[in-house]
């Protein structure tokens, strides 16, 4: 099946943040493929694959970096597509401030959606939303997931209710 989304990452030691974007793409059942693509490394695949991607049917890519993350910032510029960046806090990061602007500040033209730091769950959740303005079934699917979320919420208030705690007065 065609992939919709594309889950890249600057090295595969981001994989582990970058799985929770997967994860919730197989639970929508939205195809994606995933590939390391370093944008200091080999920028000139990074390249072919931004300027490539739509016409390979991929609707939204989703990028991770950390350190001096420059792989969503060059992907956007290349790339007709949306471009959700995920910041990681890497081995080599400076507490995640340095990935996080260097995604965050993009100039005019060029703008990357910017997760928080490790946001690949939430890079995932607004690629669906994204892919779901065009696609009733899957906009089913992401109401469906919403829906949960409240429910979550509405037991765990539920939950909280039935502690009995003793008002305290001064």
């Amino acid at each position: 099946m065609t992939p919709k989304v594309s889950i890249i990452m600057g090295s595969t030691s981001d994989l582990k943040i970058m799985e929770a974007a997967a994860e919730f793409l197989d639970q929508m059942e939205v195809p994606y493929e995933i590939n390391a693509l370093s944008a200091h490394r080999v920028p000139e695949m990074v390249a072919e694959f931004a300027k490539n991607a739509h016409t390979r049917g991929v609707k939204v890519i989703i990028a991770g970096a950390g350190g001096a993350a420059h792989l969503p910032g060059v992907i956007a510029a290349t790339t007709p597509l949306p471009v959700i960046g995920i910041p990681i806090k890497s081995s080599n990061s400076i507490d995640g401030w340095d990935s996080i602007l260097s995604i965050l500040q993009m100039p005019a033209g060029i703008p990357v959606a910017t997760m928080a730091l490790d946001g690949a769950r939430n890079g995932a959740v607004l690629a669906v939303q994204i892919l779901a303005a065009g696609d009733e079934e899957l906009m089913r699917k992401f109401v469906a997931f919403k829906s949960e979320l409240a429910q979550k919420i509405g037991k765990a208030n539920r939950e909280l209710a039935q502690i009995k705690r003793p008002f305290k007065t001064n």
